[in-house]
């Protein structure tokens, strides 16, 4: 088990959002978390990796409790957090972007991610603030790499892209996740989510409602259209 998450509370001034969230996910796989708009989804994300700090609950990686670590802390043991925003530095270039994350012992290097991602080698010298939104998201997810993440926590990376942009991003993550990294996915896209996970989870009103694995969500429409809004014809 990578990562141990239970029964965590987490606030918003007094605005109680997670209301005991327990979620597990195991080294190597890849895990959706869905729901509605407001639901709780980023706020997990953030909770996980120490931009809110859980009032109640442990958030264990890797076996350690670090549920009450600052964020830093938190990346810097292999918890890497891709948020909505995406976090570009527009007045660097692409590769000063990519260099900022850079770890000396983390097995993916510039090389690498411009293996994965030939659009951000093409566009290296470029600054972050001339790319496209989808390319932005590439740069914020090989950024992450270069931290050299055990878990990658991804945050809506498709939303707003164009279709062909889409079907991109999906084939890298399929290669990220072949390389036996961990991913926690929020996204609202279900195509893609059943693209890549192999668990999804459901959050509503900041409590998980429902778990199961690729295939037994794929074939359970009354789960999608009830907490999703997902209408079946």
């Amino acid at each position: 088990m990578i990562l141990d998450v239970q029964d965590i509370h987490a606030f918003y001034g007094k605005s109680h959002i997670l209301q005991g969230v327990s979620l597990t996910i195991r080294e190597g796989e890849t895990v959706t978390l869905l729901g509605r708009n407001g639901a709780g989804k980023s706020t997990t994300l953030k909770s996980i990796a120490g931009v809110v700090a859980p009032q109640r609950g442990t958030v264990k990686f890797k076996g350690v409790e670090v549920g009450t670590w600052a964020s830093h802390r938190i990346a810097a043991a292999g918890v890497c957090f891709v948020p909505e925003h995406r976090g570009v530095f527009r007045l660097l270039s692409v590769e000063e972007n990519l260099k900022l994350g850079a770890r000396r012992d983390s097995p993916w290097q510039l090389t690498d991610i411009y293996r994965i991602f030939p659009r951000l080698k093409e566009r290296r010298s470029n600054g972050g603030g001339q790319l496209s939104g989808g390319e932005q998201q590439m740069l914020a997810i090989g950024r992450a790499l270069m931290n050299h993440p055990r878990l990658l926590m991804l945050d809506e990376p498709v939303e707003g892209l164009a279709p062909v942009i889409v079907e991109e991003i999906v084939a890298q993550l399929k290669q990220i996740r072949q390389a036996g990294i961990a991913i926690l996915l929020v996204e609202q896209n279900l195509e893609v989510c059943t693209q890549l996970a192999d668990r999804h989870i459901i959050i509503e009103q900041g409590r998980i409602v429902y778990e199961g694995d690729n295939a037994a969500f794929a074939r359970d429409d009354a789960i999608k259209d009830r907490y999703l809004g997902v209408g079946v014809a």
